[in-house]
């Protein structure tokens, strides 16, 4: 068992037990009370240096003699950010998307900064990344970030496709064909062989996709021939494009419709350029890809 503590001179509360066994009121250490009246200090100092303190219902406070507030630091900060931009802002200003493509740091300064554009406007639609997005009738907005176009993968059909909008159109075949010619040529489109039979020359399918069923960039009809798919790619899905078309004008068809920014006035022709930069670098845009 060991030896009691033996207290010296202390004082004691009063309360004490067994003798050595107290409520002892001994000093903190003077580190601690240092500790302490330097915080003490320091809140003082802050108060004063900083605005804190409210002093009234109308929503005023003590302004503090620095001055300072959190919106002169942002906009302190954002005077930095502009200086850097400003270089890059300016040489854009007057460049067409190819041109940005053949510089390099401005290449590099758009692809970033067109990822935010993208965020905040495209990304509802096409999806994080451009991987696409879909509906109950299918993919609602295209996947961007393939080397499948239907208006053609350039930089400037790129461009020209966030400026200008998109709107392709097919008719709806209900009522032109019976459920049988449907079924056939729902089944060869299925199984990317669309020509393999004469009902896609007899019904006019070849004016829009083309004879060899490959589509056609300017009218931005699809690819037949291929297995990538806008909608649904089940043969059940395929009938029911060829039945109710595409923006037909009918509740039933399928919408394709992309808006045209420009028209629309929401970005500037630097941020169009921007976004068409960043779809092509990262959607494996290439000179004439489809």
């Amino acid at each position: 068992m060991s030896d009691k503590h033996n207290a010296g001179d202390v004082p004691t509360t009063g309360h004490v037990w067994d003798d050595d066994l107290g409520d002892y009121i001994n000093q903190p250490p003077k580190w601690w009370m240092l500790g302490l009246t330097a915080s003490a200090l320091f809140v003082v100092v802050y108060f004063i240096y900083y605005p804190s303190i409210p002093l009234s219902m109308s929503g005023t406070w003590t302004k503090g003699v620095a001055g300072w507030t959190a919106i002169s630091e942002m906009e302190a900060d954002m005077s930095v950010v502009d200086e850097v931009r400003g270089k890059y802002e300016a040489k854009l200003k007057d460049m067409t998307p190819a041109a940005i493509l053949a510089d390099n740091d401005l290449t590099e300064y758009v692809t970033r900064s067109g990822k935010v554009l993208f965020g905040d406007n495209c990304a509802a639609c096409h999806g994080t990344n451009g991987v696409g997005t879909h509906d109950k009738l299918g993919l609602f907005a295209p996947i961007l970030n393939d080397d499948d176009w239907l208006y053609g993968g350039t930089i400037d059909a790129i461009h020209e496709s966030i400026t200008g909008g998109r709107q392709g159109m097919m008719m709806a075949h209900e009522g032109m064909l019976t459920e049988a010619q449907i079924d056939t040529l729902a089944n060869a489109v299925a199984a990317g062989k669309p020509t393999s039979t004469p009902l896609y020359a007899e019904s006019g399918c070849a004016a829009c996709h083309g004879d060899d069923g490959k589509g056609i960039m300017a009218m931005g009809s699809a690819n037949l021939s291929d297995s990538v798919w806008r909608f649904d790619s089940s043969v059940e899905g395929i009938k029911y494009t060829i039945k109710h078309g595409v923006n037909a004008g009918t509740p039933e068809s399928r919408s394709a419709v992309m808006p045209a920014f420009q028209a629309a006035g929401k970005l500037s022709d630097a941020e169009m350029k921007k976004l068409a930069v960043y779809v092509y670098k990262f959607g494996g845009g290439q000179p004439g890809a489809q």
